[in-house]
């Protein structure tokens, strides 16, 4: 089984290691991290993801910003997107592909969006 691409994008370098840190120890997930929403455009243009996990509250381009200009060159790409706030219907405009978290949030929340996720992948590949 191929493994699910996560890039992962948060400004918060002590959270950005640990999640990536328990991501990594997933089988079957490749994970990549960045701190900030244009690193990750750039990271995108030169390899893409399965699954973009962001962080809302960025420096520079917001997770909402970098989500919508993802999804207009990719409508199918999978977006899991971290808040301290309720999205609402903010989330529901983004598309189906579009979940949310909100933060704080445990790690088996976490972990459950993202095998439904990657799941979806594989039953589209």
């Amino acid at each position: 089984m191929p493994q699910t691409r996560i890039l992962y994008v948060e400004d918060n370098e002590d959270l950005r290691d640990s999640i990536a840190m328990l991501l990594e120890e997933e089988p079957g997930y490749a994970v990549q991290v960045c701190g900030t929403g244009e690193e990750a455009l750039a990271l995108l243009a030169q390899d893409g993801c399965d699954i973009l996990i962001s962080d809302v509250g960025l420096p520079g381009l917001s997770g909402v910003e970098l989500a919508q200009q993802v999804l207009a060159r990719n409508p199918a790409q999978y977006v899991l997107l971290c808040s301290g706030y309720d999205m609402g219907t903010e989330l529901e405009a983004m598309g189906p592909h579009v979940q949310a978290l909100t933060k704080p949030f445990e790690v088996d929340a976490l972990e459950r969006l993202l095998q439904q996720m990657a799941a979806a992948l594989r039953g589209a590949a």
